[in-house]
This record gives C-alpha cells, sequence and structure tokens, in this order.
C-alpha cells in the first residue's frame, strides 16, 4: 500500500502538466522529488528500526503515507505536487527498509528466499497497482484529481491499523540509535555493488513507465485515455510481479539477475523503436518483456541480499540498497525530463534506453564474470 499509494498519480502527471502549466522538465522533477527525498530519509531511519523495532518504525510510515494523500487530494498547484511527493518519499524511505527486514525475520527457518519474493512482489504489485486503480478512477469516478486519493487513504489506514494489532513483530535489537548513513560491512561490499548496480537499473526502467511512458504512449496513440495511459505502466509491473512468481523456484540468482537484464535490454529497444513505428503492439511487447526481465532481476537481487546481509545491520544494510535503488531512479528521472524539454519525448526515451542499457550490459558482464570465476550461486527456496 505505501508503494500504490505512491504511484496513484501515474496517470495524472499529463493531466496536472496541462492544468497547472509545467514543462516534461517539471514533471519529471515532481515525480523524482519522491526519491530525492526518500533516500536522505534512508539514511536517518535506514538504522532506526533495528534499535528500536520494526513495528513503530513501519507504523511512522504508514502514517506519513496517509498525509501525502491528502496533500494529493487537496492539490491545487504545482508546489502541491512537489509537497505530496516529498511526503510519499519521506513515508516510503522511513518504512521500506524496516518492513523488508521485518519480512526475513518474520520468515520460518530456511525461508528467507520466500522473504525475498514477498518483498519484491510488494514493491512491483504495488507499483502496478497504483497507476491502475489511479488510471480507472481518474477516467471514470466523479473528481478524478481527488477520489484515487480518498480510496488509498483509507485503506492505508485501515493498514496501518492491521500493523498496530499484529500480535508479534521482531523486537529491537537494543543499542543507542544515531544519525548515519547506511553502511555495508566490508566482507560483502564488492557483492552489494553488483546487487545494486542490477537493481538501480531495474528501477530505472520501471520508474520511467511509472513517470514518462504514459505521456509517451498518449502522444504515440493520440490519445487521452487515463484508463489505457494507466494499464500500460501498470501491465510491465504485472508482468514483474507474474516472473517472480514463475523464477522463484529453483535457479541461481546470477543467472537470473544476468538473463534479467537482457530482457530488460530487449524491452528498451522495443519500446524506442515503438514511436517511428506508431507501433502500440511494440509498446506492450516492451512493457511485458521489460516487466519480465525486471522482476527476475530484481528478485534475484533482492535474495541474493538477504542471504549476505548480517542478522543484526539487516535493516542498515536493506536500507543502503533502497538508496541506491531510488537514487538512480532520481537522475534517470531528472535527466529525461531535461533531455525531453531540450529536444523531444522520443529523444529522452531513446537517450535513456542508451544509458541504462549500457548500465546494463555492463551488470551483465559482472554477473558472468563472477559465476565463471567460481562464484556461489544462490539457490532460492522452495
Amino acid at each position: 500500500m505505501l508503494v500504490a499509494g505512491a504511484n496513484l498519480a501515474t496517470p495524472l502527471y499529463a493531466v496536472y502538466r496541462e492544468r497547472f502549466g509545467f514543462s516534461s522538465a517539471v514533471l519529471t522533477l515532481v515525480f523524482a522529488t519522491y526519491a530525492l527525498v526518500l533516500s536522505p530519509s534512508l539514511i536517518v531511519f535506514g538504522a532506526l528500526s533495528d534499535r528500536v523495532g520494526r513495528r513503530p518504525v513501519i507504523a511512522g510510515g504508514l502514517a506519513i503515507a496517509m498525509a501525502g494523500l491528502g496533500l494529493f487530494a487537496l492539490a491545487r498547484s504545482t508546489p502541491w505536487l512537489f509537497a505530496a511527493r516529498a511526503v510519499q518519499g519521506l513515508a516510503v524511505g522511513t518504512a521500506s527498509g524496516a518492513a523488508t527486514a521485518a519480512l526475513v525475520e518474520l520468515a520460518p527457518a530456511g525461508e528467507q528466499a520466500r522473504a525475498a519474493l514477498l518483498s519484491t512482489l510488494a514493491q512491483a504489485g504495488g507499483s502496478a497497482a497504483g497507476p491502475l486503480v489511479g488510471g480507472v478512477l481518474a477516467q471514470w469516478a466523479p473528481a478524478p484529481r481527488t477520489t484515487s486519493f480518498v480510496a488509498g487513504l483509507i485503506v492505508t489506514g485501515g493498514v496501518l491499523a492491521a500493523v498496530l494489532a499484529l500480535p508479534s513483530m521482531p523486537g529491537p535489537a537494543g543499542g543507542a540509535w544515531r544519525l548515519q548513513r547506511p553502511g555495508v560491512p566490508p566482507e560483502i561490499r564488492a557483492r552489494f555493488a553488483r546487487l545494486a548496480l542490477t537493481g538501480a537499473a531495474a528501477w530505472a526502467v520501471a520508474a520511467l513507465y511509472l513517470s514518462v511512458v504514459p505521456s509517451y504512449a498518449g502522444e504515440l496513440l493520440d490519445t487521452s485515455n487515463l484508463a489505457l495511459e494507466g494499464a500500460i505502466a501498470g501491465g510491465m509491473l504485472l508482468a514483474s510481479c507474474a516472473a517472480q512468481v514463475v523464477f522463484r523456484r529453483g535457479g541461481f540468482a546470477e543467472r537470473d539477475q544476468a538473463v534479467g537484464l537482457v530482457l530488460v535490454i530487449v524491452g528498451l529497444v522495443a519500446l524506442v523503436l515503438a514511436f517511428p513505428a506508431g507501433s502500440l503492439a511494440l509498446v506492450l511487447f516492451a512493457a511485458l518483456v521489460g516487466g519480465v526481465g525486471h522482476g527476475m532481476a530484481f528478485l534475484g537481487a533482492q535474495a541474493d541480499l538477504n542471504a549476505v546481509a548480517p542478522p543484526e545491520r539487516r535493516g542498515e544494510v536493506t536500507a543502503a540498497f533502497f538508496m541506491c535503488i531510488y537514487m538512480g531512479v532520481a537522475v534517470s528521472a531528472i535527466g529525461v525530463g531535461l533531455v525531453a524539454t531540450a529536444t523531444s519525448l522520443e529523444t529522452a526515451v531513446a537517450v535513456f534506453a542508451l544509458v541504462t542499457g549500457f548500465a546494463s550490459v555492463g551488470a551483465v558482464v559482472w554477473h558472468v564474470a563472477v559465476a565463471r570465476a567460481g562464484g556461489v550461486p544462490l539457490r532460492r527456496a522452495r
């Protein structure tokens, strides 16, 4: 629900741009504000749940998320959008590391891979549900710029009540909490860097679908149907969820991450070719293939991270992982907006595909090199 609420506005960005009169660069800055606030909030709260327990940190994040949804529901100008996205970034930055760590700790012995699946499904599934639900309500419900956020606020409040009512949650590890950047133990830093690059590349592509692809598809198809635009963005993440369920059994983390990134590259090529071809089929193919690749790559990276993170620093290491991902999302989103303003949306998507494609190729080469050097693959629990 945290992630779904943060993406309810995806189909509405083009509506806000027309109504409030801002450029593509401002649109992507509004989107990226979420990640720009989320990353430093991970610095502040990354290790907090290791010290005070998971429940209060998760509950605090949900309460902040409700405030962000309220700001979107009341938005009357561009500054409201920046404020809402900043609050949403703070909410997810507060709770995401703690929630992921809690899933690992609540899992039965030997089921860390299942916890990784649930965590990545929550991320991808929430990112899919937000634009799907937001698009349908924006297209056909009354008060299109308000209804979805009020609904999200009510449901998030129910989730908050459920978290507070849970009979058991992982308790604090103890010790004093102090402000510090999320750290990574020296013995896993090389592996962490490879996993962070994989996650950042996969989520940068997902962020493209959640920010400018609805507008890109609208120009390509000459349509203003918000439900269709939201479905294209949500469909990419639904494909990711399906891939995570299918590939959770057997296999190896390194192999799945490498194959997933190759599929991400194929999806980017198809997305770039869709505009000059004027092809809806290519857009849908790009979303499907890119989504499957996203699911394989991100699930493999999350499972690998859960396996190597020390239990007493799991919240801190997980926060560092998410910080790398969201900084990649922010930089790529802002870059797309600046290029789109200076040239065109079509050119911006092509430049993004080129840069992210090269980063993905680098990660694939790294995974293959580790595997050939005798790196121990991570088998997923059945």
